[in-house]
């Protein structure tokens, strides 16, 4: 069954990394609802050596009252943390958290400088850490805390930049050049010697018109600008001039 995140992508992207926050963070976050759940079992413990009565009936149900809502608190923490996708794709930094009510937020790799990393010593040994993605301005536009697999997730979101920003600087590739048969030229009579025909101005150069294409090489170079389009690199009104001119060559 695909999470909601996957339904957040965009037409030719994909998912290179996903995680989210660390299970310690569930600790932390989980500790009220913990305390509870021990008082809990403490009190019902310690009832056991009371008479039986009025008093002892009200302190079951506080001790009941406790589990529910301890018990109902834990699964709201756990599932919000099931719930969480950090991803990594080729074209931006998705997060999205939420059980029933979502909220999504992304980072364009485009517009990402750096990304500013802290790590404790026991986030060393467990593998987790906070994560501040910066603008070209050093600007934190997202801020990840305790994310699981940090140094990874970093990597992999720059590896990514990388990559992206090296499509849109490749030059779009150009048509092969054809060259055209020429005909033999028939043998000619050798004809006699007439008088030079008077001087003329020189001949105008010819514009040379549009090389002609084959149709899988038209696609091709469609399917080219077309992600180029997709990804930004290029206006879809200058899709549309290429298109025109790709579509002459056939």
């Amino acid at each position: 069954m695909p999470r909601y995140a996957d339904k957040l992508l965009a037409d030719g992207e994909r998912i290179t990394m996903r995680t989210r926050q660390h299970w310690l963070a569930t600790i932390i976050d989980a500790r009220y609802p913990w305390l509870i759940f021990i008082a809990s079992v403490v009190v019902l413990l310690l009832s056991q050596n009371l008479d039986p009565g009025l008093f002892r009936d009200l302190v079951g149900y506080l001790v009941l009252a406790g589990f529910v809502v301890s018990i109902a608190w834990l699964i709201r923490v756990y599932w919000n943390w099931f719930s969480q996708d950090y991803l990594v794709t080729n074209r931006r930094v998705l997060k999205v958290e939420g059980i029933f009510n979502k909220h999504s937020a992304d980072s364009s790799l485009e517009k990402v400088n750096d990304a500013v990393l802290d790590q404790s010593v026991i986030g060393r040994m467990l593998n987790y850490g906070d994560l501040d993605i910066l603008t070209a301005a050093d600007t934190a536009i997202d801020h990840y805390k305790m994310l699981n697999r940090a140094p990874e997730f970093k990597r992999e979101m720059l590896n990514q930049k990388h990559t992206l920003e090296e499509d849109i600087a490749r030059p779009l590739p150009s048509p092969p050049l054809r060259a055209a048969a020429t005909p033999a030229a028939p043998t000619a009579a050798v004809a006699p010697p007439s008088s030079p025909a008077p001087p003329t101005g020189p001949a105008a150069p010819s514009a040379p018109g549009p090389v002609s294409m084959t149709a899988d090489e038209v696609t091709r170079s469609l399917a080219s600008l077309a992600d180029l389009r997709d990804r930004g690199a290029i206006s879809a009104e200058e899709y549309e001039q290429k298109k025109a001119e790709l579509l002459a060559r056939l």
